[in-house]
């Protein structure tokens, strides 16, 4: 019997993975990343969290992320690690490059002959810049609004009831949360035309996105990787097409078993010694 093939992709794009949370899909992601063959990798922000890191919470399937990550750079993907709002720690070697490894504030690429704008998009948030204390008070109550989410999903399923999403609820019934939402992805989308890029690429809101737009100045297609919290969704380019992928609708992988590798158990503080060690010594 032939083992399943790898699917090839050109592009990958990631964000908001939120490794170090309870609400981080880990094993999900491993699943999804043990099932691809990508040349280039984008790592667009928020894949560590480091506001709502805790000492006690990194489990192994967290860790094995970065692991599998490491591996793609082993066989010879590169990967753009563009750091976030969570994830600014790494900021500070924005410009550095580690054999296929490189790390800055945004990219530019050329696709088929189109321009892709990819950036975080944490430079849109007033909250980020004027109340920052009040951002990461917010972080960590969403990060127990998961936790709860989950055990109150334990007990739906056992009740043979549908899973919800307490957070997705709130934001999709609160007009201040729709209109920040509807705000970031104008201000992305107008910037975009105004520097005549063709695609504009962005993570940060947790919103998977995919739409082109139109306006008296030009047009300009709007993608968003959403997160690996809620929607389970990344960003794939391959031959010349974007497409949006949606772990929730990719059956094959649901039911497949998770390859486990035994990893040493590590320290959080010894996790980010390891993760930044290398450039410091650049």
């Amino acid at each position: 019997m032939k083992k399943n093939l790898k699917r090839k992709i050109d592009l990958l794009v990631l964000s908001d993975i939120h490794l170090g949370t309870y609400g981080c899909h880990a094993e999900e992601l491993l699943k999804y990343l043990q099932s691809i063959k990508p040349k280039t990798i984008v790592l667009n922000g928020d894949i560590i969290d480091g506001w709502n890191f805790s000492k006690n919470y990194f489990p192994p399937s967290h860790l094995q992320v970065i692991s599998e990550l490491m591996n793609f750079l082993t066989r010879g993907t590169k990967i753009i690690y563009l750091p976030g709002n969570h994830d600014e720690f790494a900021r500070k070697f924005a410009g550095r490059k580690m054999g296929n490894l490189s790390i800055d504030n945004k990219v530019v690429l050329q696709l088929n002959g189109e321009r892709v704008w990819i950036f975080h998009g944490d430079v849109f948030d007033i909250s980020m810049k004027q109340s920052k204390w009040l951002a990461k008070i917010g972080g960590v109550g969403y990060d127990w609004l998961i936790l709860i989410n989950r055990m109150v999903n334990k007990g739906l399923m056992k009740l043979g009831k549908e899973r919800i999403s307490l957070s997705k609820r709130i934001k999709d019934s609160v007009k201040s949360a729709i209109l920040y939402i509807n705000d970031f992805e104008d201000t992305a989308i107008n910037l975009g035309i105004q520097h005549e890029y063709n695609v504009v690429i962005c993570g940060h809101i947790h919103q998977p996105c995919d739409r082109l737009v139109k306006n008296e100045n030009g047009q300009i297609r709007y993608l968003n990787s959403g997160d690996w919290i809620e929607n389970l969704t990344a960003l794939e380019y391959n031959e010349g097409a974007w497409n949006l992928y949606q772990y929730q609708q990719d059956q094959a992988l649901h039911h497949k078993k998770l390859i486990v590798e035994k990893l040493p158990f590590l320290k959080n503080k010894e996790i980010f010694f390891n993760l930044t060690q290398e450039f410091q010594l650049q």
